[in-house]
């Protein structure tokens, strides 16, 4: 039997912990990694046009699967590109396991052609990153990277330069069983001691929620029933805890709407379970506060606890809700259903007059049909900036569908790429890219990846030939919008030039049409919307620190924007208040 070298070695660990592809672009350094991927037939290689396109596919399909995830970039220039899309990983936790091949070993210090150092370079975005120098350094480095990225959420880089990826691999190895899932993590009994005497002291308790509530919706509604508490949430904890929720009061935060805001700063006790929402302009500082996470460096960063509890929230509130108290007064969770469904009514209206015949089109209009129209379990991927906003307001959770975005690390471009990784994970499940123009063409190359391996992602595009975020920023900030205007081609033509299904919409009535003939398309789809770039978004809470500037004028252009389908259980909610 022949001997292995260094980089079959290293695909076959790959291999054993689970992943299934390896995203990059080939390169003379990891030639050596890749031949051995075209000789194991457990492992493929998918080739992207874009580094940064494979860290961030790397990064989608984990936060699917929940399982380990991979990535490669060839020496200097090669992984370097990687950087982006693995800080955006990191910080949403995905594990991801990023090679980055190197120059030859003899040259590196000495300036070699495309020396860069990237045990430098991904410090600050890995909880594990060393270089491989001797083959006796396998398997036990990369197993230990691998329990890094799986154990701590977040990404390994591996350096491995191609003259050492080319060795024979030793001929006695200690391969050990990989960890391949996380354990729960339940706090001590005096943690929950402390936090159980808080809320049956407490009159009006909150929580506010955020990703880390991912497999607790059950935990958190019967807590909620227990101790009569509104149920606010971030972002990343919209698809997790807004479905099946007739505690909701909505979101706070930029992008937010409904009486979040108001619910978590007219309580006694806010519980912030799982989020490290980063707008500490949006949480009070005159309230008791307790934050429960399973990554104790997030608790109290935010703002200052009265109580900080390091556990899962699924098993903190199994010990929890037992304990406390019940609550019978619902006076607070009223009133606060209530400013919610009228806060949500007050805006509605803004999506809803003259949609049909507005042009060009409302994006909220958009939205909300893509909402509609889109399957019960499919994963939407969003890019950032104003899509933020429509995928916060319209997208409704179900307990099936995924929402994944650069939520944490705010990364343009992101949505192409993220589908690309999401539809690799299975074929038969929708997948739909919701891109700005600006993100999009950023990364615009690797439509040609849907292209090249017929993957049926559809792509619908908030074409407002503009960086709507930033000209808000501009506005907020008493500044002219300026350098933010796109000159676009028609996206839909460059589709059909690609060799993929590509429909332009430019009225209201053509759209509902163009999303049912893209969604029934097989292969890869693009519908290019022409959207209004004046259709911009403020939040729920507006402070004079942050309209500095603001003409009055301004206003007659800023939308509220509509909520979807969220008014129709906030109504359906408010249903449930007892009348005196």
């Amino acid at each position: 039997m022949a001997k292995q070298n260094v980089a079959e070695q290293f695909v076959d660990i790959l291999a054993r912990a689970g992943v299934k592809r390896l995203y990059g672009v080939v390169g003379d350094s990891l030639n050596p990694v890749v031949d051995a991927i075209r000789r194991n037939s457990a492992i493929d290689w998918i080739h992207v046009r874009h580094e940064e396109t494979a860290a961030f596919a790397a990064g989608a399909e984990a936060q699917v699967t929940g399982s380990l995830a991979a990535c490669a970039g060839s020496c200097g220039p090669g992984n370097l590109h990687l950087i982006n899309g693995l800080y955006d990983a990191h910080r949403s936790m995905a594990p991801v396991l990023a090679l980055a091949s190197h120059i030859p070993s003899s040259e590196i210090g000495l300036g070699y052609f495309q020396e860069t150092h990237p045990e430098l370079l991904f410090q600050e975005c890995s909880h594990y990153n060393e270089m491989i120098s001797e083959p006796e350094q396998m398997p036990r480095l990369l197993q230990t990277a691998i329990q890094h990225a799986i154990g701590r959420g977040g990404v390994s880089v591996v350096t491995m330069p191609g003259d050492v990826a080319s060795k024979t691999a030793p001929d006695r190895t200690v391969e050990h069983a990989l960890v391949t899932s996380r354990p729960t993590v339940r706090p001590g009994d005096d943690e929950i001691d402390k936090l159980c005497r808080m809320v049956d002291q407490a009159k009006r308790v909150t929580l506010f929620c955020g990703s880390g509530t991912a497999g607790a919706h059950a935990e958190v509604m019967e807590f909620a029933e227990k101790v009569k508490a509104p149920v606010g949430h971030a972002l990343r904890g919209k698809e997790w805890i807004q479905y099946d929720n007739p505690y909701d009061v909505g979101m706070s935060g930029l992008l937010g709407y409904g009486a979040a805001y108001e619910a978590t700063h007219e309580c006694d006790l806010l519980i912030l379970l799982g989020t490290d929402f980063p707008y500490n302009a949006f949480l009070p500082d005159d309230v008791k506060i307790v934050q429960v996470d399973v990554r104790p460096e997030h608790l109290g960063r935010r703002s200052k606890l009265d109580l900080a509890v390091w556990g899962d929230v699924r098993e903190t509130l199994r010990c929890l809700t037992p304990r406390v108290k019940p609550k019978s007064d619902r006076k607070f969770l009223d009133r606060m259903l209530k400013k919610h469904a009228d806060a949500l009514e007050g805006v509605v209206k803004a999506y809803t007059r003259k949609v049909e015949k507005h042009t060009p089109i409302h994006p909220e209009y958009v939205a909300s049909v893509l909402d509609e129209m889109a399957d019960d379990d499919a994963v939407f991927t969003v890019d950032t900036g104003m899509n933020n906003v429509w995928a916060a307001r319209y997208l409704t959770p179900n307990g099936k569908r995924r929402v994944i975005g650069s939520f944490s690390h705010g990364s343009m471009a992101n949505a192409l790429p993220q589908a690309i990784g999401a539809q690799f994970v299975d074929r038969g499940r929708q997948v739909v890219a919701m891109a700005g123009d600006g993100g999009f063409s950023m990364l615009m190359g690797d439509f040609l990846t849907l292209v090249q391996y017929d993957l049926p992602v559809k792509v619908v595009l908030f074409n407002n030939s503009s960086l709507g975020m930033v000209e808000l920023e501009m506005m907020v900030g008493g500044l002219p919008a300026y350098g933010t205007t796109n000159k676009n081609p028609d996206f839909a033509a460059v589709a059909r030039a690609c060799g993929a299904y590509g429909v332009r919409v430019e009225k209201p009535k053509q759209l509902q049409a163009a999303l049912k003939d893209a969604f029934k398309h097989k292969g890869p789809a693009l519908v290019d919307v022409v959207t209004d770039p004046n259709a911009l978004s403020i939040p729920p809470k507006i402070k004079a620190d942050m309209v500095t500037g603001f003409a009055l004028s301004a206003s007659k252009v800023v939308l509220d924007g509509g909520v979807g389908r969220m008014l129709q259980m906030a109504r359906s909610n408010l249903r449930n208040v007892p009348r005196p």
